[in-house]
Parts: C-alpha cells; structure tokens; sequence
C-alpha cells in the first residue's frame, strides 16, 4: 500500500516537473500557430509556413496529416517516426526543439480527435498566439459525433483564449464566433475571393482558393504581405494528401491519375471533382477509384451515396471490405454494370482494367490515402516518372 502511494507521488512530482519545464520551453517560442479542421490542416500547416519563411521568419512546422512531417527553416523535412503511435505528447516535443533552435515561429497542426484532448493541448500544451480552423465537415463521429453540432463543438475546443483566430468555416461561423466570444478571442472569417485565377498559377498541385485564402490572412497578421507570402506558398513542398495529377501514356491513351484520396468526406471530394473536371474539360471518360478501410465504412458509404448524383463511366472499389461497399452501393441502387470490385489490387491491374478503353481516361483516386490507396499513387508517381 505505502508502495503504491510512495509510486503516485513520485509520478505526480514527475509530471509537475514536466509541465514546468514546458511552460519554460513555451515562453521562449514568440509565436504559434495552431492549425485545426476537419479537411486541409496539413496543406494549410505547410502554406503558413512557407508564405512566413519567404518573410524573413524563422519558422519551424509539424504536419500530423497523411504522413507527418517536421519541417525545418529552410523548408527541408524528414518524417516523424513513432514506434508507439500517435500521441499528443509528441507537442510537447516540437516546442522543446523549436525553443532551442530560437525559432520566430512554430506552425503545428492539431493532432488529437478526441475532445478532451483537443481542449488539453490548445489549453495546456500549445497555448496559441493565433489559432487556425480551416473547416467543419462531418467526421470522426464516433468520436466528435454523432452530429455536425457536436464535430463544431469539439474542433472549437482548440480555439485560443484572448487572442486571434482565422478560420474559412462559413456555414458554422455563427457557433464558432460564440465559442470565440466566450474565450474573448476575435474570429476571422477569411474570403476565397482575394485569391484570384492567376494567383493559382505556379503551384505544382491543385491547392484550393479558401486554403490559399485562410493561409494569406494568417500571413498578413504575422506581418507578411500577400505577394510575399503567395511567393513563398508556390514553392511550397505539398503534402502527400494533397491533390496532385499524374499523367501516363498507355498505349494509344493518356491517362490522368488525380490523387484526391485526403479529400474523403462528400463535400470536399465533390468540390475537388468539380474542379479536376474544370480543368480536364476535353477528357471524356471519368473514372474513381475508391479505396475503403475496414475501420472507415462510414466515409465509404458517405461517398457511395454522394456519387448518386455524380456522372462517371466507371468505379473501381479497391482496399479493404470492398464487398461490403459493393452491396452497399447496390442497396443505394447505383448502376452496378459501371462498378467494378477489385478488392485489394495494384497499380498493374488498374490500368489493365481500363485496357479497352479507347480514349483518354480521368482517373480519380477518393476515400482514403491509408493502405491499398499510398500504393497506388507510389505506382502512378513512379510511372509518371515525376518521382512528385
């Protein structure tokens, strides 16, 4: 028993220790940015990050997105590795680093679902001097669930007290200004329409214009002016879930495999669709492939009703449980004659699929980047012979 207690106290002491000396290394750092949502925190992390180090900042960024990132001043990075899992103490890690390299700023994006403990690092860990929430959407309901309400409310848990926070939300700016009054810091919402046609010439992916936008604002209220900051956001590494298209010939055909899998909740995976469309108007055949996870029905079955209202000539079901959302798609009555169960596949036996196709083909990778999906874009990277 005098064990145990003996035990507690010394793990208390421990932990006071730690918080102490966080505290320390936090006060040293003059800025953070804390980058929360539910789509484009990483791509919106990295595009922060460049526009302030073309500004003269020195900045040190985390990505916690598709793969996570440490991106150091010069906008070279390394991936993070984490034998144990992701954990939210890995925060704690970055500040201590960034402290000591004397950074201007530190970007991180929000790592942690759970409520709680998007409320514990903003309030206890981060303590950000500008808070970022790119978007609200739908997600993770199992944990931020089961409605929009709820999601708005535990992504709102990372937003700062008594200062500023950005955000390109719309439709739940109205919830977010009230939890933003509550904690007496003032909301921005930011407007896509400063970022023009030809402001998105130079990226070498398909960025979107409220992402540009949000990141240009948070720019400006660093210091750094919009034709200095969209500088620097060109020249910007994307993140691997960024929407990015590569073109291979086959035969007497191109096709344009567009990685869209990062964009897997209906809204956004609509909008990239719409836009990849815009820019491919003269290719006629569409396809998607749609990668499922096992512990991510609820977003396939999201995407197989979207693409009811959706034209296409072909859907390939790759990944996990492809069944599963083949029967699905069957009970959402879709035209079974255009789907096509693959299950767990490779690169070689998409593209003998689409052998008797006869014309150039759009190929749109949707649902998500983990498993069966990274190898896919490693394949059309590799046979696109950008290496990108």
């Amino acid at each position: 028993m005098y064990i145990l207690i003996i035990g507690f106290f010394i793990l208390l002491a421990f932990s006071a220790l730690e918080y102490y000396k966080h505290q320390k290394y936090r006060k040293q750092i003059p800025m953070v940015i804390h980058v929360n949502g539910t789509r484009g925190k990483s791509s919106v992390t990295r595009l922060i990050a460049a526009g302030l180090r073309e500004g003269g900042k020195k900045v040190i960024a985390k990505t916690t997105g598709s793969a996570p990132r440490l991106i150091f001043e010069d906008g070279n990075e390394i991936p993070i590795k984490r034998p144990q899992g992701p954990n939210i103490r890995e925060q704690l890690s970055i500040c201590k680093f960034a402290a000591k390299r004397g950074v201007d700023v530190l970007v991180l994006e929000c790592m942690a679902v759970m409520p709680e403990y998007q409320w514990i690092t903003e309030h206890k860990m981060v303590k950000s001097s500008i808070g970022v929430i790119t978007n609200i959407r739908l997600d993770h309901v199992d944990v931020m669930g089961p409605g929009i309400k709820n999601c708005t409310y535990s992504i709102c848990n990372t937003i700062p007290s008594r200062t500023k926070i950005f955000t390109s939300e719309k439709k739940l700016f109205p919830y977010m200004k009230k939890i933003s009054t509550k904690n007496y810091s003032e909301i921005h919402m930011s407007d896509e329409s400063i970022v023009k046609d030809n402001d998105l010439e130079g990226f070498s992916y398909l960025e979107h214009k409220d992402n540009i936008a949000l990141s240009l604002n948070v720019c400006n209220a660093c210091g750094v002016n919009k034709d200095i900051a969209l500088r620097g956001m060109k020249a910007v590494t994307p993140d691997i879930g960024a929407t990015k298209t590569y073109q291979i010939k086959v035969k007497n055909k191109d096709i344009y495999f567009a990685h869209s899998f990062a964009a897997n909740d209906p809204e956004s995976t609509e909008f990239v669709i719409k836009s990849l469309k815009t820019f491919h108007p003269n290719i006629g055949y569409t396809a998607f492939l749609l990668n499922t996870r096992a512990d991510r029905m609820f977003r396939s079955k999201q995407l197989i009703e979207m693409l009811k209202d959706i034209s296409y000539d072909a859907l390939f079901l790759i990944g996990h449980e492809t069944q599963t959302v083949y029967n699905y798609a069957q009970k959402q009555k879709l035209n079974m004659k255009n789907i096509h169960n693959l299950g767990w596949t490779t690169g070689e036996k998409i593209i003998d699929s689409l052998e008797i196709i006869d014309e150039d083909i759009l190929l749109i990778g949707i649902g998500n980047i983990g498993g069966n999906g990274r190898y896919i874009v490693e394949y059309f990277k590799e046979k696109s012979g950008t290496g990108e």
